[in-house]
């Protein structure tokens, strides 16, 4: 039986492959949980705890080897196959996440934009033309979409992410303001909330004035 990794350890992955890669970039070719522990504001302990569930990857006395480490969390995180991704609703999130090529080299590849509204048709992005909602189908059965990525108002976010899954994508990045939950165990949901980031910086803005003014 697989062994089932918790939420909280697969949300850090990706922050130990960012980091990584930095090391890479400053030549670095190996650290030790001390030095990442330091660098991150990750305890040691949780880096070898979070490693372990994957196998460990570190020898005693040497530490991780960046590169091997560095490649290792890309194929756990998948990022060794290339995902092709369609962005519903052209607006300017939709437009903004065409528009960021860094998405690409860590293999996920927007392959088409689609929207409601007439005036954009036709357009491109980045290379990527705007095609209707109503080309979504065929478009679909043409090509293999692994993520659908939905950045439109939330009335719409559940009918399209339901008829995504029924033309066979199994996962859903939705950025629309409404907690997506679609009762398929083949289905994968990332419901991504930008204003609940701003809110709890602007928590966090609050609680040191607070502390100031004692």
């Amino acid at each position: 039986m697989e062994k089932e990794i918790s939420q909280a350890v697969i949300r850090r992955m990706p922050r130990y492959y960012r980091y990584l890669g930095d090391l890479l970039d400053e030549g670095v070719e190996r650290i030790s949980s001390n030095e990442l522990s330091s660098r991150m504001n990750v305890t040691a302990s949780q880096i070898r705890q979070d490693l372990n569930n994957f196998g460990g990857f570190g020898q005693q006395g040497y530490g991780y080897n960046v590169k091997f480490l560095y490649e290792e969390i890309g194929k756990i995180l998948g990022l060794n196959q290339r995902h092709n991704i369609i962005v519903v609703g052209a607006g300017n999130l939709g437009q903004a996440l065409a528009n960021y090529v860094k998405f690409e080299k860590l293999g996920f590849v927007i392959i088409g934009l689609f929207d409601v509204n007439p005036l954009l048709k036709g357009r491109n992005v980045r290379g990527i033309e705007i095609r209707m909602l109503d080309e979504m189908d065929d478009f679909l059965e043409e090509h293999e979409v692994d993520i659908a990525a939905l950045t439109m108002p939330k009335e719409k976010a559940d009918s399209i992410a339901r008829k995504l899954v029924d033309m066979g994508v199994h996962a859903i990045w939705n950025f629309a303001h409404v907690d997506l939950e679609l009762k398929d165990e083949n289905v994968v949901v990332e419901n991504v909330h930008l204003s609940d980031s701003l809110m709890q910086l602007s928590y966090n803005i609050v609680k040191n004035q607070t502390i100031k003014k004692k």
